[in-house]
């Protein structure tokens, strides 16, 4: 099975150099698509891990790219890296995003399989996840014409309907949605949040502190400098390391099975 977990020893820093970022509160510098971060070093480690976050790159210690960065240089490029072999370079950068992307696209494939409630679509989730597995192996021309979009759609049929199914067991007065819902800054401390979608919803920096999140649908909510101190999320529904990353949140922080703690959480 595809492995999902980030392996940095065995990537050529795609992350480093692929993709762009902005001077802003996440990044010191700005830096184009395909242009190597100025902290990258020859072996591909980088020359500021330990102290990114206080060298104003915040947003590096939030990305994941679900294992995708070894997948393209082990697999897809067998291996051989951009710098020798430069004319692969562009290419292999532009591979990488449509990889990270099927893989995010596995991830919660995994996670909506880890959930009884949605024991009737397990059989179509498994179906999807082979597919999407096969796409990975493809070679680099190949992923470069891939309509990932219509895949992500099919997927997010399955994603849906493993959502209603868990949390159907949670009181109707608590299944509101709030999907795509601008909570940006919303002082939500110790609300009773239970089986509520939080698809998409925009909570950036709001209070969730002491919030009871269980069985909350989680996908694509921005979780920004939000506030989980003391906040319960076990059984959460698509919670991703990523948004735990990008959060706030202290020892009392419960989390789902599978994420952890990040290194900056008080």
């Amino acid at each position: 099975m595809t492995s999902l977990q980030a392996d940095c020893a065995n990537c050529f820093g795609l992350c480093c150099v692929a993709l762009p970022f902005t001077a802003s509160a996440d990044f010191a510098v700005n830096k184009d698509a395909g242009t190597p971060c100025a902290h990258l070093r020859a072996d591909f480690g980088c020359g500021i891990h330990s102290r990114l976050r206080a060298s104003g790159f915040q947003g590096c210690t939030v990305y994941d790219c679900f294992g995708a960065g070894q997948q393209v240089s082990q697999v897809t490029y067998g291996g051989t890296d951009w710098r020798r072999a430069p004319r692969t370079a562009q290419q292999m950068f532009r591979v990488f995003p449509v990889v990270r992307q099927l893989h995010e696209l596995l991830w919660y494939l995994n996670e909506a399989l880890r959930f009884d409630a949605a024991r009737e679509v397990h059989g179509a989730l498994r179906r999807q996840r082979e597919a999407v597995e096969e796409l990975t192996r493809l070679d680099a021309d190949a992923l470069l014409k891939l309509d990932v979009a219509a895949h992500r759609h099919d997927v997010n049929v399955l994603l849906l309907r493993t959502s209603e199914l868990v949390r159907a067991g949670i009181g109707q007065r608590r299944k509101k949605d709030r999907r795509g819902a601008d909570l940006m800054g919303a002082r939500l401390r110790g609300a009773d949040l239970r089986g509520v979608s939080l698809r998409g919803a925009y909570l950036i920096a709001a209070d969730l502190s002491g919030a009871d999140l269980r069985q909350a649908d989680l996908i694509g909510a921005d979780l920004r400098d939000a506030d989980l101190s003391g906040a319960d999320l076990t059984g959460s529904i698509f919670l991703t390391q990523p948004q735990v990353n990008a959060a706030r949140g202290d020892g009392a922080t419960r989390l789902p099975k599978g994420l952890t703690r990040p290194a900056h959480w008080s």
